[in-house]
């Protein structure tokens, strides 16, 4: 009867290291099919701010309107001559009537430095550093804020918020 109650038990530990072993693979399963679905999540915020500033600079106001969501918000923060800090807020169609009604002329180009992205089930952040150019002529810096949501599976700017300075520029130039 040892024998038999012995033999049961090893089978009941081979048995239960199995399902140990199972739940190890199905967590790891888990977790690398979440991850690779954070960094899909990451290449599709960054895919956004990339195509928002190639219809920024092409002056494509019909792009620029497909990637804000409804109630869009944007700010701007920079300082006036006498240092003071200045705050605006913008309403987004006059932002994408003043960028489609810039002359041909007139060259303008914001140059990326850096992309930090977070992102959180629906909700996605992207802080870009950059640099304005206006033919060709260096304007100023800062950093930009973009604020997402995902909307039937599909990311969409619900904020914006900026800096503009043209003091320590340098700094950015370096990373």
């Amino acid at each position: 009867m040892n024998a038999q109650v012995l033999s049961l038990t090893k089978t009941q530990v081979r048995h239960q290291v199995k399902i140990g072993l199972l739940l190890c693979l199905l967590s790891l399963l888990f977790l690398n099919t979440a991850r690779a679905q954070e960094m899909n999540d990451e290449a599709a915020v960054k895919a956004l701010v990339d195509n928002f500033f190639e219809a920024f600079h092409a002056q494509d106001t019909v792009r620029l309107k497909a990637f804000a969501a409804p109630d869009i918000v944007l700010q701007s923060i920079g300082r006036n001559n006498k240092g003071e800090v200045q705050w605006r807020k913008e309403k987004f169609e006059n932002f994408v009537k003043t960028i489609g009604s810039i002359p041909e002329t007139t060259k303008f180009e914001e140059k990326l430095l850096s992309y930090s992205i977070q992102v959180d089930g629906v909700m996605a952040n992207a802080w870009t550093e950059y640099e304005f150019w206006i033919n060709g002529e260096f304007s100023h810096c800062g950093v930009n804020s973009f604020h997402m949501v995902k909307l039937d599976e599909e990311w969409k700017i619900s904020y914006l918020i900026d800096t503009r300075r043209r003091a320590a520029c340098e700094a950015l130039k370096g990373k």
